[in-house]
């Protein structure tokens, strides 16, 4: 495995790569998510590259950016393990050499929505970096994890709007054993925090589980709701919502999206499961 910091050093590690190329996108502190990731990509793969960058762009002026963790020597030795092949980890200045940039690419009405309401401007600066590298890694394939559904449906998006030749791959989440999603920002959280945010997808449970009994969008939300307020009364409630897939207003039959985004002490968590209202076509596995 080969790692690279600048624009240079990568251009002559990817020209020298032959067969598909895969990337993994990543803000670095790796965990069983990132490898389920790097599992998916390494099988269609011939050369899979990481990259790991701590995008100031899609930090909040109140947000996390200065604590959000930095672990490089560790991610590197997952991505070692997963099998990766070359790993671009520059820095901000390698990034943006010429400071913010003025230029940015535009979200449109979704990414004013759900995460882009509670976090103005967060999808200019997902996307805008998005691009970037994948305009520097150049890669056939991009995956992406359903945990971040938003940024998955966005990025899926622009690649079909703007003609990007990549193919954008999600993956499912990886999960604890109580439920919780696989989160580099879990690692705020203290031993009761920990307990409380189990209920964010305890509340998506109780949605699915309320599908699957035949009721309707709005007996879904009613349903996910309760559970939430029951498992998690010191969480801090963003929104929890039910869209269609393509995180348009909720259907009425057939596959939708629930999602929530909940405050737990001062870490702000998100997640979402698939799910299936009555009469509609079942869901791919």
């Amino acid at each position: 495995m080969r790692t690279v910091h600048t624009r240079a050093e990568l251009t002559a590690a990817r020209d020298s790569r032959t067969g598909t190329v895969a990337v993994v996108m990543t803000m670095g502190a790796l965990h069983e998510g990132h490898a389920a990731l790097l599992r998916a990509a390494r099988e269609r793969a011939d050369q899979l590259v990481v990259t790991i960058f701590v995008n100031p762009l899609q930090f909040g002026p109140n947000e996390d950016f200065d604590r959000y963790p930095r672990t490089l020597d560790a991610d590197l030795e997952v991505c070692r393990a997963a099998g990766v092949d070359l790993v671009f980890a520059p820095s901000a200045a390698e990034m943006y050499p010429a400071g913010q940039p003025m230029v940015r690419v535009d979200p449109g009405r979704l990414g004013a929505d759900l995460e882009g309401g509670s976090r103005p401007g967060f999808f200019h600066g997902v996307l805008t970096v998005v691009l970037k590298l994948l305009n520097l890694v150049r890669p056939d394939l991009a995956f992406f994890g359903e945990k971040d559904y938003q940024q998955l449906t966005l990025v899926r998006r622009m690649a079909r709007d703007l003609d990007l030749p990549v193919e954008v791959v999600g993956v499912p989440t990886v999960r604890e054993p109580d439920g919780l999603a696989l989160s580099s920002r879990n690692r705020y959280l203290s031993e009761a925090e920990r307990r409380t945010a189990s209920g964010l997808s305890a509340a998506l449970l109780a949605g699915v589980a309320a599908a699957e009994r035949g009721d309707d969008g709005s007996g879904v939300l009613a349903a996910a709701h309760r559970a939430f307020a029951a498992t998690a009364p010191d969480a801090r409630l963003d929104y929890l919502v039910l869209t269609d897939p393509d995180l348009e207003p909720g259907p009425t039959s057939g596959p939708g999206r629930l999602l929530v985004a909940a405050w737990v002490g001062r870490t702000r968590l998100i997640d979402n499961m698939p799910i299936r209202l009555a009469d509609g076509e079942p869901l791919a596995p």
